[in-house]
């Protein structure tokens, strides 16, 4: 189903560097008011795909649309309407926090009283009210880190990108994090939010898609993908040939998953069986969550084409 206004609007992206195509022909809508948990492994796509929402990449081939703008041809009204927080974390080190944001207001286009306002209503929610004054060299990780992601929403975009915003976080600046992200969404913005931590993405309430290589996967809610792909399994890895397992299917990878009820009492039972000579080098549970429901499309990509498992490509308002 396609929306009728979204935030964001993907139409047949490509991006190549060289031999190597890191998005090719993608498509996908973001609602406002909606957490996107954008999930694959490294070289997926995921940073390529935020590089050239947020401007920063030129794709090849395709169109980008934020909040009814069409990034082509007017580049300058879409970065006033996003905010970009990459992975690397990007402020001024000899400058102090005020500083930081100050100037970080400025460039998304705030001016005097509009960004004072700003920095007194975002400061507080990111925990920085007693840090204003001191240079950002002189705090930690996880303190350098929520002037990054509180410099990315200042002037609060309607659509917000996040790049692997919690790496090296701290326990308190990651829940902090993640309950601004949620405040923003029931505002209406439109989040994306890239992550390896399949937990945040559950904790957020957030609807999900899955790339691999450059395509998507797979895209939904939690629940929907759970119900559709996961089910709960031990897998079990060899140096050498596996040995033959009842009930056991291969992956590409060569990966033994044996379907269970109770995967821990299936291992136990499993490994008491093992031949002497079968090399194990690893062994996973795998439970009927998101985690299960992501192994299970990223295991083998092949089993799940677009045309079969991409239903809710475009998520109902």
């Amino acid at each position: 189903m396609m929306l009728a206004d979204p935030v964001l609007r993907i139409r047949g992206l490509r991006k190549a560097y060289g031999g190597v195509v890191a998005v090719d022909g993608l498509d996908l809508d973001l609602a406002r008011g909606e957490v996107l948990g954008l999930l694959g492994h490294n070289g997926a796509g995921k940073t390529t795909l935020i590089s050239s929402v947020a401007g920063l990449r030129r794709p090849d081939a395709g169109t980008i649309t934020i909040d009814g703008v069409d990034l082509r041809r007017d580049p300058v009204a879409v970065r006033r309407r996003l905010g970009l927080a990459p992975q690397e974390t990007a402020i001024y080190p000899d400058a102090t926090v005020h500083d930081n944001l100050r100037v970080f207001g400025a460039l998304a286009g705030l001016r005097r009283r509009a960004l004072r306002r700003a920095i007194e209503q975002t400061a507080p929610a990111f925990g920085l009210d007693a840090l204003m004054h001191r240079r950002a060299s002189a705090l930690s990780g996880g303190q350098r880190r929520r002037v990054h992601t509180a410099a990315a929403v200042l002037h609060r975009p309607p659509l917000l990108l996040l790049d692997e915003p919690t790496v090296g976080a701290d326990v308190a600046t990651r829940d902090a994090l993640l309950e601004l992200v949620g405040d923003l969404a029931r505002d209406g913005a439109g989040v994306c939010y890239s992550t390896h931590y399949l937990p945040e993405v559950e904790q957020l309430g957030a609807t999900v898609a899955v790339l691999h290589r450059g395509r998507l996967l797979a895209r939904g809610t939690t629940n929907e993908l759970v119900a559709t792909h996961a089910s709960s399994a031990v897998e079990l890895a060899f140096d050498g040939d596996p040995p033959a397992l009842p009930g056991a299917t291969a992956h590409a990878d060569g990966r033994l998953r044996v379907p269970a009820d109770d995967p821990a009492a299936t291992a136990a039972q499993l490994l008491s069986r093992l031949p002497a000579d079968a090399h194990l080098t690893s062994l996973a549970l795998v439970r009927d969550d998101l985690e299960g429901a992501y192994r299970a499309l990223t295991a083998d990509p092949t089993r799940h084409p677009a045309s079969e498992v991409d239903r809710h490509a475009e998520v109902p308002a």
